[in-house]
């Protein structure tokens, strides 16, 4: 076995050992194992949120936009502190929403307030199917990383295979406390890895950080700017922050729910988001290898492995080692977070299972069928939903107009039929611009035209409904149980 093989071996292990060591309790608690029982504090919570901004993507997906598009990758930076600036207002409203309504899940959020349990299967399914393909890609991107570092063969798929078997040991294990505990040895390997190689490479190829730059802008000083034209313009950097900043602000995907759902209080909710945007700065390190691989490879290469060619080229092979740890975590513990988020959506809000009993058991076995379903697709066919993942977060995104809604006075802006109907709405016109249709939007992110369809609808419908006097604006429900808990922690975290 290999220098690199090793050390990825005893990262499988370090990362499964922090994430059995999470759990608190035994038994069958639903909201123990999903929302941590609701009683995490600044740290777990910020281990959470902070863990959103360190996946493949850092490690594979940023690498190779930078290579290719050069200052375009930025974006990453600009749309962070201002999604986080949101979220500093947006996130305590949704916990005062959600405090004693005993929500495990987005879902609950919608079918509660808007008073319909269509609602809540609908965005349940949403998030099963859009997030599927996201689990599946960091699967495949685990494969690239153990292949990139170790070489090919069948020790990649062996790898894969292993990697999953121990997350979903861990997450059935000790669900949130698991993976907020082995969120903590994945920041420290990703930071620690990248430092070496945001130094180690500049200094090998260029001299330093400054070299870099220097060669860029004598052979290729376009990519020092982004530019007015071609795939990643000025309308592809602008549309792609206006669109990852109203997800993260909106918490549009299942697993941004989380950190809010399992929270002690607002307070550190808040704290944490003041925090976030300083600690996502780290994200300019891959960037900068970008540009360092532009300057050693020629256009065209495989840009998710120019991290791991430069590295093979200067670094001994402990070294790559200790960087591929840091991949493979990268992979495993978000994983993980999208796992605990999306099987309490299918056993309450898919297959409405209700007993809590019941729905933990459910939640287990979902955790062994999602997890198996992503890795035998990304095991045999990697690429089958590799369009589907263009609908990810603009699908998501879609959420955004019926959340920001919910969350005006205590009644809400929308009734029902509004945000359902702008809702569906948004997603016909992403799935169709995506698939199906002639027309050319340019550079604009799909979500962003969706978001407007929705809106448009949502406010139509909205209107149709008050001049018929049906509604409109639902009156949030004082019968249910979840209302009659809500006096009792009305003020909490004030």
């Amino acid at each position: 076995m290999s220098t690199v093989m090793v050390f990825i071996v005893l990262g499988f292990i370090a990362i499964a050992c922090t994430g059995f060591v999470g759990r608190r309790k035994g038994g069958t608690d639903l909201a123990e194992w999903a929302v941590g029982g609701r009683r995490l504090g600044t740290a777990a919570t910020w281990l959470l949120q902070a863990g959103e901004s360190f996946t493949t993507f850092t490690f594979l997906g940023l690498v190779a936009l930078s290579f290719s598009a050069g200052a375009s990758s930025l974006y990453v930076l600009v749309y962070t502190p201002l999604a986080y600036l949101g979220a500093y207002f947006f996130a305590p409203r949704m916990w005062r929403k959600a405090a004693g309504r005993d929500y495990l899940t987005q879902a609950d959020f919608f079918e509660d307030h808007y008073g319909s349990k269509f609602f809540g299967w609908l965005v349940a399914v949403l998030g099963v199917v859009f997030l599927l393909p996201y689990l599946q890609l960091q699967i495949t991107g685990l494969g690239q990383i153990v292949q990139f570092a170790a070489g090919g063969g069948a020790s990649v798929k062996w790898s894969m295979v292993i990697a999953f078997a121990l997350v979903v040991a861990f997450v059935m294990w000790a669900g949130l406390r698991g993976v907020a505990a082995a969120s903590s040895f994945k920041d420290a390997a990703m930071l620690v890895t990248l430092l070496i190689l945001v130094i180690a490479l500049p200094v090998h190829f260029a001299g330093g950080i400054d070299g870099v730059f220097q060669k860029v802008q004598a052979r290729m000083p376009e990519a020092l700017y982004v530019h007015g034209g071609g795939e990643h313009d000025t309308t592809w950097f602008l549309s792609s922050v206006a669109m990852s900043v109203i997800g993260i602000m909106f918490l549009t995907a299942p697993q941004n729910w989380t950190p809010v759902l399992s929270a002690r209080s607002p307070k550190v909710l808040r704290r944490n988001n003041m925090i976030l945007p300083l600690y996502s700065l780290c994200l300019v390190m891959p960037v900068v290898l970008g540009f360092v691989a532009m300057t050693v490879l020629k256009p065209g290469n495989n840009g998710n492995a120019a991290l791991f060619t430069l590295a093979a080229q200067a670094l001994p092979g402990w070294v790559v080692g200790l960087i591929a740890v840091g991949g493979v975590a990268a992979a495993m513990v978000p994983s993980a977070g999208i796992l605990v988020a999306l099987c309490p959506l299918v056993a309450r809000n898919v297959l409405r299972v209700r007993s809590e009993r019941g729905q933990y058991w459910a939640s287990q076995l979902t955790v062994l069928a999602l997890a198996g379903l992503a890795l035998l697709l990304a095991l045999l066919r990697p690429d089958s939903l590799a369009n589907l993942l263009l609908l990810t977060f603009s699908g998501l995104g879609q959420l955004a107009p019926a959340t920001a809604a919910a969350l005006v006075g205590r009644r809400g802006l929308l009734g029902t039929a509004g945000a359902l109907s702008g809702v569906i709405a948004g997603e016909a016109v992403v799935v169709w611009l995506t698939f199906g249709a002639t027309v050319d939007v340019g550079h604009i992110s799909v979500g962003l035209v969706g978001l407007a369809v929705n809106i448009a609808v949502a406010l139509a419908v909205e209107a149709a409904s008050r001049a018929l006097g049906r509604g409109g604006v639902r009156r949030p429900s004082t019968s249910t149980p979840a209302a009659r808990n809500e006096l009792a922690v009305k003020t909490e975290g004030m």
